[in-house]
């Protein structure tokens, strides 16, 4: 069975800094694509950052300069650092794993709640 494990969600005050941590489990991680997406009340889901097997990055607009994503396959994990977080940042941060073709799927986390306070 496949698990994304999130963690590090908590309540920071703005510019403030967490990382994210997503442990994977039951499946061979190195070849997988992981990203990080994020839902605030009210909104859709958005891709927040995103990293390849070979460590090739992308991360949305606004979080750009402040978010680094990182993945060590060693240790079948994928981190989310943000730095000088702001209110609007505030949401739950789900990891998500994809595998590519000729199998690919998709697997999801259970979220981990990240609140910025002013």
């Amino acid at each position: 069975q496949v698990r994304l494990m999130e963690s590090g969600g908590e309540m920071v005050e703005a510019g403030g800094s967490l990382r994210l941590s997503c442990v994977v489990s039951g499946i061979i991680f190195r070849g997988l694509v992981m990203g990080w997406y994020r839902q605030a009340p009210g909104n859709q889901r958005e891709l927040v950052a995103s990293i390849t097997s070979d460590s090739s990055t992308k991360y949305a607009d606004n979080v750009k300069g402040r978010f680094t994503i990182s993945r060590d396959s060693s240790r079948n994990t994928v981190w989310l650092q943000m730095n000088t977080l702001k209110p609007e940042d505030t949401g739950v941060y789900y990891c998500n794993a994809k595998k590519v073709p000729p199998f690919p799927n998709e697997y999801w986390g259970k979220g981990a709640q990240v609140t910025v306070s002013t």
